[in-house]
């Protein structure tokens, strides 16, 4: 009797194990979301500003529906658009790239690369996360420069390693941000220096929250930072949260809007929309984009 109630037991969890991963690598990988924050950031009186911020699309070519989620939301219309890098998983992706985002070019936008802009993913063990000493490994290299071309032409800066003041929904922005920290192409100091006082909103952009990056940009003055790379974890348990964040950033700050320490920066970590190729699963973490109305303090 005790032999089979064990044996009942273990099926049981086999069976609840298959149809968890199956929810996570069919469901919920699909169910792409918008999150809304308010952010108190601007001038008393101040009408509002809304930044759509899209990260993290890992798209290969068949991924067809989520180019046209993003395609459309083109609809909310915002007063500027950020991405935080990226954008490709394939060699042949920057075609699928252009489509998802081709209808947001009418507005003002900025964006910086990732790893994942400049050389393909790997298959890697999702235990090795856990490693922070692990030694980076690459794949293919992929059309980079053809992605910026995209871009740049459909108007967006590149703020790569850069900083630029634009204007956007009637108000000068001043927008500063740096090349993915992950693979130590950041070069904030060539760009570093306090804010514009001629801008009315500053906002700070870089792929991988790391926080020595995070603190550079806060102590210059910038009030809004804007990250991705975490994935929100990707894979979160209930009451839990995020496991790792695949960088410097606290767990609990792995997804949404936080206060950056001891300063006056909001902090927006995107949980993204897209997964690594090799680890096509979600698990509590919908894939998302974030629409940032800032409002008066």
């Amino acid at each position: 009797m005790r032999a089979r109630t064990v044996y009942r037991l273990g099926a049981g969890l086999a069976v609840a194990g298959a149809a968890t991963f199956a929810y996570a690598s069919l469901v919920e990988r699909n169910l792409f979301t918008l999150r809304r924050f308010e952010v108190p950031l601007l001038a008393p009186d101040a009408e509002p500003l809304r930044v759509l911020h899209v990260s993290d699309l890992h798209l290969v070519p068949a991924q067809t529906r989520k180019q046209r989620w993003v395609a459309e939301l083109a609809a909310l219309d915002p007063d500027l658009v950020i991405v935080t890098g990226d954008n490709m998983a394939h060699p042949a992706a920057v075609p699928g790239v252009r489509r998802a985002f081709e209808p947001l070019f009418q507005f003002a936008g900025a964006f910086v690369f990732g790893s994942n802009d400049y050389r393909g993913p790997v298959w890697k063990n999702p235990l090795s996360y856990f490693d922070h000493d692990r030694e980076y490994v690459q794949g293919v290299e992929l059309p980079t420069e053809e992605l910026r071309g995209v871009l740049t032409d459909g108007g967006w800066a590149d703020l790569n390693n850069a900083r630029v003041l634009l204007k956007a929904g009637g108000r000068s922005i001043e927008l500063a941000g740096v090349d993915d920290p992950h693979v130590d192409r950041d070069d904030y100091a060539e760009i570093a220096g306090p804010v514009d006082t001629s801008a009315e909103v500053s906002i700070g952009v870089t792929h991988s929250p790391e926080p020595r990056i995070l603190d550079a940009m806060a102590y210059d003055g910038f009030g809004l930072l804007l990250a991705g790379h975490t994935h929100g974890g990707q894979v979160r348990v209930p009451g839990v949260g995020a496991l790792v964040t695949n960088c410097g950033l606290p767990r609990k700050m792995a997804r949404g809007l936080h206060r950056w320490p001891d300063t006056d920066a909001w902090l927006h970590v995107s949980a993204g929309l897209g997964t690594h190729p090799t680890a096509p699963i979600r698990f509590a973490c919908l894939p998302e984009a974030s629409l940032l109305t800032l409002v008066p303090r």
